[in-house]
């Protein structure tokens, strides 16, 4: 594989990583309520996540779900769910949040480190944007039976270390402005948009349909 390849792979999947989706957007609900190290949690899911589409992309099973569409379905309407849930489960906490006045503490249950693993792997698993790059755009970096596996598994590593380092400067950032993000209107209206960009996500993917 050449540098010229994994240059381009950075460049691709550092846009990927930075573009506004369902990843940001739990960081962002989760380090303001439960702290930076339930946002660590999010991003150890989110790194696990990526070895799965990753390992998924180079054994093949992409390409069985391309050319399944039962099975594409099957994902495509979990993930969709999934997504959905969060966010209505958002918006009815902002809704709640009307009764609300003055500053918000912190949550009374706090996402335990588990938790917030869990929902970092569960977001970023069925986060349709990244599915869609490794049923699509990954594959044109490798070729399957040809491109050593340690180099394919090589440009995972490479994709999940950006993420991480991506989303560990959003966590420093919330947590110097923690004060401004347990003012309750900014908690309102931080779970009013999560709940709108996950339901939003949710449908786009349900909604999605493969290039013929």
């Amino acid at each position: 594989m050449a540098t010229t390849d994994i240059a381009a792979f950075i460049v691709v999947a550092s846009l990927l990583v930075m573009s506004p989706g369902p990843n940001g957007v739990l960081i962002a609900k989760t380090v303001p309520t439960s702290g930076r190290m339930a946002g660590f949690a999010n991003i150890a899911g989110f790194v696990t996540a990526f070895f799965v589409h990753g390992t998924l992309s180079i054994i093949g099973i992409s390409i069985i779900l391309v050319q399944s569409a039962i099975a594409f379905a099957a994902l495509k309407y979990v993930g969709a769910a999934y997504l959905c849930w969060i966010g209505l489960r958002a918006l009815h906490a902002a809704w709640k949040g009307d009764m609300v006045a003055g500053p918000t503490a912190p949550a009374r249950r706090q996402r335990t480190l588990v938790r917030a693993y869990f929902e970092g792997f569960l977001t970023n698993a069925l986060n349709p944007k990244v599915s869609m790059f490794y049923l699509a755009a990954f594959p044109q970096f490798i070729t399957i039976g040809e491109t050593p596996m340690a180099w394919a598994f090589l440009l995972v590593f490479v994709h999940a270390t950006i993420n991480a380092v991506w989303f560990t400067a959003m966590i420093l950032l919330f947590a110097q402005l923690t004060g401004m993000t347990r003012n309750g209107a900014f908690q309102r209206g931080l779970k009013g948009l999560t709940g709108i960009v996950f339901v939003g996500f949710g449908i786009k993917l349900a909604t999605y349909r493969l290039p013929v």
